[in-house]
Protein backbone atom coordinates (compact mmCIF):
# COMPACT_ATOMS: atom_id res chain seq x y z
CA UNK A 1 0.00 0.00 0.00
CA UNK A 2 1.25 3.87 -0.73
CA UNK A 3 2.83 5.45 1.81
CA UNK A 4 -0.10 8.47 1.22
CA UNK A 5 -3.11 6.13 0.53
CA UNK A 6 -5.61 8.24 2.38
CA UNK A 7 -7.52 4.92 3.08
CA UNK A 8 -4.17 3.89 5.92
CA UNK A 9 -5.73 4.53 9.34
CA UNK A 10 -3.39 7.29 10.82
CA UNK A 11 -0.69 5.72 12.91
CA UNK A 12 -0.80 6.65 16.89
CA UNK A 13 2.21 9.33 15.90
CA UNK A 14 0.53 11.00 13.23
CA UNK A 15 -2.82 11.37 15.32
CA UNK A 16 -1.23 12.73 18.32
CA UNK A 17 0.77 15.17 16.50
CA UNK A 18 -2.49 15.97 14.53
CA UNK A 19 -4.87 16.02 18.25
CA UNK A 20 -1.45 18.52 19.60
CA UNK A 21 -1.53 20.89 16.42
CA UNK A 22 -5.25 21.31 16.75
CA UNK A 23 -5.24 21.94 20.46
CA UNK A 24 -2.29 24.24 20.34
CA UNK A 25 -4.27 26.13 17.71
CA UNK A 26 -7.02 26.54 20.64
CA UNK A 27 -4.76 27.92 23.10
CA UNK A 28 -5.62 31.13 24.30
CA UNK A 29 -3.30 34.12 23.90
CA UNK A 30 -3.04 37.95 24.35
CA UNK A 31 -2.88 40.19 21.69
CA UNK A 32 -3.02 43.97 21.77
CA UNK A 33 -4.16 45.53 18.32
CA UNK A 34 -4.62 49.83 17.82
CA UNK A 35 -8.26 50.23 16.91
CA UNK A 36 -10.65 52.56 16.33
CA UNK A 37 -13.32 52.97 19.31
CA UNK A 38 -16.39 52.37 16.84
CA UNK A 39 -14.19 48.80 16.09
CA UNK A 40 -13.73 48.11 19.99
CA UNK A 41 -17.55 48.85 20.85
CA UNK A 42 -18.56 46.81 17.15
CA UNK A 43 -16.79 43.44 18.94
CA UNK A 44 -18.37 44.26 22.49
CA UNK A 45 -21.97 44.51 20.93
CA UNK A 46 -21.30 41.53 18.48
CA UNK A 47 -20.23 39.49 21.36
CA UNK A 48 -23.12 40.63 23.87
CA UNK A 49 -25.89 40.40 21.42
CA UNK A 50 -24.96 36.51 20.19
CA UNK A 51 -23.94 35.83 23.80
CA UNK A 52 -20.39 34.34 23.01
CA UNK A 53 -16.98 35.06 24.20
CA UNK A 54 -15.06 38.20 22.09
CA UNK A 55 -12.47 35.03 21.82
CA UNK A 56 -15.38 33.25 19.69
CA UNK A 57 -15.49 36.27 17.77
CA UNK A 58 -12.04 36.75 16.76
CA UNK A 59 -12.03 32.77 15.64
CA UNK A 60 -15.38 33.23 13.17
CA UNK A 61 -13.41 36.61 11.63
CA UNK A 62 -10.50 34.79 11.24
CA UNK A 63 -10.68 31.49 10.46
CA UNK A 64 -11.38 32.33 6.12
CA UNK A 65 -7.95 32.91 5.27
CA UNK A 66 -9.38 33.81 1.76
CA UNK A 67 -11.09 36.10 2.49
CA UNK A 68 -8.29 37.91 5.00
CA UNK A 69 -6.14 37.42 1.81
CA UNK A 70 -8.18 39.54 -0.51
CA UNK A 71 -8.83 42.43 2.39
CA UNK A 72 -4.79 42.34 2.92
CA UNK A 73 -3.98 42.52 -1.05
CA UNK A 74 -6.08 45.79 -1.12
CA UNK A 75 -3.89 47.52 1.43
CA UNK A 76 -0.36 45.60 0.35
CA UNK A 77 2.50 48.11 1.28
CA UNK A 78 0.78 50.48 3.80
CA UNK A 79 1.68 51.80 6.62
CA UNK A 80 -1.58 52.86 9.03
CA UNK A 81 -1.62 56.38 10.64
CA UNK A 82 -1.88 54.92 14.34
CA UNK A 83 -3.98 58.66 15.19
CA UNK A 84 -7.71 58.72 16.31
CA UNK A 85 -6.50 54.94 17.75
CA UNK A 86 -6.87 53.29 21.64
CA UNK A 87 -4.45 50.23 22.08
CA UNK A 88 -6.66 47.32 23.49
CA UNK A 89 -5.40 44.15 24.68
CA UNK A 90 -7.77 41.09 23.42
CA UNK A 91 -7.57 37.14 24.06
CA UNK A 92 -7.46 35.25 21.01
CA UNK A 93 -6.76 31.82 19.67
CA UNK A 94 -3.19 30.70 18.70
CA UNK A 95 -4.74 29.72 15.53
CA UNK A 96 -6.55 33.09 14.60
CA UNK A 97 -3.71 35.28 16.00
CA UNK A 98 -1.37 33.20 13.59
CA UNK A 99 -3.57 33.42 10.45
CA UNK A 100 -4.48 37.21 10.90
CA UNK A 101 -0.55 37.62 11.06
CA UNK A 102 0.21 35.05 7.95
CA UNK A 103 -2.18 37.67 5.90
CA UNK A 104 -0.46 40.70 7.30
CA UNK A 105 2.75 39.53 6.61
CA UNK A 106 1.98 38.07 3.50
CA UNK A 107 1.11 41.22 1.93
CA UNK A 108 2.80 43.47 4.10
CA UNK A 109 -0.50 44.80 4.81
CA UNK A 110 -1.65 46.76 8.46
CA UNK A 111 -2.86 43.80 10.93
CA UNK A 112 -5.16 46.59 12.44
CA UNK A 113 -7.17 47.76 9.58
CA UNK A 114 -7.44 43.84 8.85
CA UNK A 115 -9.37 43.74 12.02
CA UNK A 116 -10.87 46.94 11.25
CA UNK A 117 -12.73 45.74 8.13
CA UNK A 118 -13.11 42.24 9.39
CA UNK A 119 -15.44 43.88 11.97
CA UNK A 120 -17.19 45.54 9.40
CA UNK A 121 -18.09 42.83 7.88
CA UNK A 122 -20.32 42.37 10.91
CA UNK A 123 -22.02 45.94 10.40
CA UNK A 124 -25.25 43.91 9.02
CA UNK A 125 -25.65 41.48 12.31
CA UNK A 126 -25.86 45.16 14.64
CA UNK A 127 -28.15 46.01 12.12
CA UNK A 128 -30.91 43.38 13.11
CA UNK A 129 -29.61 43.30 16.17
CA UNK A 130 -30.65 46.99 17.03
CA UNK A 131 -34.17 45.99 15.19
CA UNK A 132 -34.15 42.87 17.62
CA UNK A 133 -33.34 45.16 20.82
CA UNK A 134 -35.92 47.08 19.92
CA UNK A 135 -38.91 44.22 19.79
CA UNK A 136 -37.05 42.51 22.98
CA UNK A 137 -37.32 45.79 25.04
CA UNK A 138 -41.52 45.94 24.15
CA UNK A 139 -41.52 42.28 24.90
CA UNK A 140 -40.03 42.68 28.03
CA UNK A 141 -42.73 45.32 29.02
CA UNK A 142 -45.01 43.05 28.92
CA UNK A 143 -43.75 40.29 30.47
CA UNK A 144 -42.74 42.57 33.31
CA UNK A 145 -46.47 43.47 33.43
CA UNK A 146 -47.46 39.28 33.33
CA UNK A 147 -45.24 38.75 36.09
CA UNK A 148 -46.46 41.94 38.27
CA UNK A 149 -49.96 39.79 37.89
CA UNK A 150 -48.74 36.87 38.79
CA UNK A 151 -47.04 38.14 41.82
CA UNK A 152 -50.66 39.91 42.42
CA UNK A 153 -52.24 36.24 42.02
CA UNK A 154 -49.71 34.96 44.80
CA UNK A 155 -50.63 36.86 47.01
CA UNK A 156 -54.10 36.73 46.71
CA UNK A 157 -53.83 32.53 46.42
CA UNK A 158 -51.72 32.83 50.38
CA UNK A 159 -54.17 34.74 51.95
CA UNK A 160 -56.97 32.42 50.52
CA UNK A 161 -55.43 29.45 51.06
CA UNK A 162 -52.35 29.79 53.60
CA UNK A 163 -49.19 29.79 52.41
CA UNK A 164 -48.87 26.03 52.82
CA UNK A 165 -51.80 25.05 50.97
CA UNK A 166 -50.44 22.57 47.68
CA UNK A 167 -51.76 25.17 45.16
CA UNK A 168 -49.73 28.07 47.29
CA UNK A 169 -46.80 26.35 47.48
CA UNK A 170 -46.79 24.83 43.37
CA UNK A 171 -47.58 28.34 42.61
CA UNK A 172 -44.92 29.95 44.70
CA UNK A 173 -42.38 27.76 42.82
CA UNK A 174 -43.33 28.78 39.85
CA UNK A 175 -43.00 32.39 40.56
CA UNK A 176 -39.74 31.84 41.83
CA UNK A 177 -38.69 30.36 38.29
CA UNK A 178 -40.31 33.55 36.85
CA UNK A 179 -38.67 36.11 38.96
CA UNK A 180 -35.09 34.40 38.00
CA UNK A 181 -36.06 34.62 34.27
CA UNK A 182 -36.96 37.55 34.80
CA UNK A 183 -33.82 39.02 36.39
CA UNK A 184 -31.71 37.34 33.55
CA UNK A 185 -34.07 38.78 30.58
CA UNK A 186 -33.30 42.30 32.33
CA UNK A 187 -29.78 41.72 33.01
CA UNK A 188 -29.20 40.90 29.38
CA UNK A 189 -31.13 43.61 27.92
CA UNK A 190 -29.16 45.81 30.16
CA UNK A 191 -25.99 44.19 28.82
CA UNK A 192 -26.80 45.05 25.52
CA UNK A 193 -28.26 48.80 25.89
CA UNK A 194 -24.84 49.54 23.73
CA UNK A 195 -26.63 49.01 20.65
CA UNK A 196 -28.91 51.78 21.74
CA UNK A 197 -26.17 54.33 20.56
CA UNK A 198 -24.03 52.57 18.18
CA UNK A 199 -24.33 53.72 14.19
CA UNK A 200 -23.88 51.40 11.97
CA UNK A 201 -23.64 53.84 8.74
CA UNK A 202 -21.27 56.22 11.25
CA UNK A 203 -18.40 52.91 11.52
CA UNK A 204 -18.67 52.15 7.58
CA UNK A 205 -17.68 55.62 6.88
CA UNK A 206 -14.81 55.58 9.21
CA UNK A 207 -11.43 56.76 7.14
CA UNK A 208 -8.75 54.48 7.43
CA UNK A 209 -5.59 56.84 7.24
CA UNK A 210 -2.30 55.98 6.10
CA UNK A 211 0.69 57.63 6.43
CA UNK A 212 2.16 59.49 3.72
CA UNK A 213 5.58 58.00 2.44
CA UNK A 214 8.44 60.28 3.21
Amino acid sequence: MADNDPSEPKSATDWTESTFTDLRSRQSVRATFKLTDQCIEAISIVAAQLGIKQKSLFDHLFSDGQTLATIARKFQNSRLDAANRTQKTYVISRGALVSLEDAARAFNAPRDVLIELSVQRLLPVIVDERRRHTMRKAVFGRIHKHLQAGRKLLRETVAELGAQDVLADRLNTAMAVYENAFRHMGAFLEKSEGIETFEPDNYAKVDILFEEDD
